[in-house]
């Protein structure tokens, strides 16, 4: 609840009851710290002098304790070719971390990062490849929505998704707070229905949120159906088993009578077999579920070696083939397009390079 560099109590980040708490603390009424969320967390206000309902005594009080904002902006990129936006932050300690807001007609997404880095060494993606730092705070998950729906000339933010740096379950406490903030009933921004948590696969953590409060959707970052060939490509398989994510991933969706999302990055004689198809459709007959294949973008600007250094993408028309193959098996098959490679902001490239650290 402090910000460590000057002491203050850091406000995004805090929940409605916080908020209460805090203004009651204060001799306040306990309303202002409803007027104080909806400021902060509906109006997108970053200065304790437009919040005009509240006396100047206690917007001066605010001042002098307060701080709204957990990040700094450092950058926006744009993409030429998709309109895509990357936003990079600097935290108090001088972390950075990215964001990507991706337009697609009437919905405009937002991917957010949960970690500094990530631990999971996935060969696929240039987050694993930088290596973890920390977990981020919840104020610091949230800001990125918050800094870029305010600093995004696209429109409305409609959806998230915990797609971008990091492993969201393994930093589960601060998600699940975020979430709990993102979708508290005073909260008018984003619809719980449109907010997705992205997961590598971590059971008992899928179990935990489906037995907590909280209700989103969920996406396990799949890329394979078989135990040998995933733990090559995504070692933390090694030690989370996919039969065990599966078996968490149906108890969510029966708890939740939520679909699950598999993501499937194409990669060029890895995963784009017969075998592969066969396997896709035994799993997702398993339960209420939805395949979104994923071409495999570029990690060249993190100068892989190994594993890494050999995935080739899947070509386009075996792509469009795999997929048709699945939807004849009456499996439900999104072909997700590639969007903001041109500034190394599409699935599995957002990392911090020496150009941007």
């Amino acid at each position: 609840m402090e910000n460590e560099n000057n002491k203050k109590i850091l406000l995004k980040g805090l929940s409605l009851d916080e908020l209460r708490s805090l203004m009651i603390e204060n001799k306040q009424p306990k309303y202002r710290g409803d007027q104080l969320f909806n400021w902060i967390y509906n109006r997108l206000v970053t200065n304790f002098d437009e919040m005009i309902n509240f006396p100047k005594t206690l917007r001066e009080e605010l001042k002098d304790k307060c701080v709204i904002n957990a990040l700094n902006l450092v950058d926006i990129q744009y993409s030429k070719t998709t309109g895509t936006r990357k936003y990079l932050y600097s935290t108090a300690d001088e972390r950075k971390i990215e964001s990507v807001i991706i337009p697609d007609d009437e919905r405009a997404t937002l991917c957010i990062s949960t970690q500094v880095g990530c631990p999971l060494d996935c060969k696929l993606c240039a987050t694993g490849l930088m290596g973890y730092k920390r977990n981020l705070t919840v104020g610091e998950i949230i800001d990125q929505y918050y800094l870029s729906s305010g600093n995004y000339d696209g429109g409305v933010i409609t959806n998230i998704v915990y797609m971008g740096m990091g492993e969201p379950l393994l930093n589960y406490a601060n998600t699940l707070k975020s979430l709990s903030i993102f979708t508290d009933e005073l909260a008018k921004r984003v619809s719980r229905t449109r907010i997705t948590i992205s997961t590598a696969g971590i059971p008992q953590k899928i179990k935990e949120l489906a037995d907590s409060q909280v209700r989103v959707k969920l996406a396990l970052s799949l890329h394979s159906c078989f135990e040998d060939v995933r733990s090559r490509i995504m070692p933390v398989n090694i030690k989370y088993p996919l039969k065990e994510n599966i078996d968490a991933l149906k108890y969510y969706t029966k708890k939740t009578k939520t679909r699950a999302t598999f993501e499937y990055t194409m990669l060029k004689d890895v995963n784009d077999r017969q075998e592969d198809i066969d396997g896709l459709v035994t799993l997702c007959k398993k339960m209420p579920s939805k395949i979104n294949i994923i071409p495999f973008n570029s990690i060249a600007h993190m100068s892989p070696d190994g594993i890494s250094a050999s995935l080739v993408p899947t070509s386009y028309d075996k792509i469009l083939a795999f997929a048709d193959a699945l939807r004849q098996k009456n499996i439900t098959v999104m072909v997700r397009e590639t969007q903001g490679n041109d500034i190394a902001a599409a699935c599995g490239q957002l990392a911090i390079t020496k150009h941007n650290n």
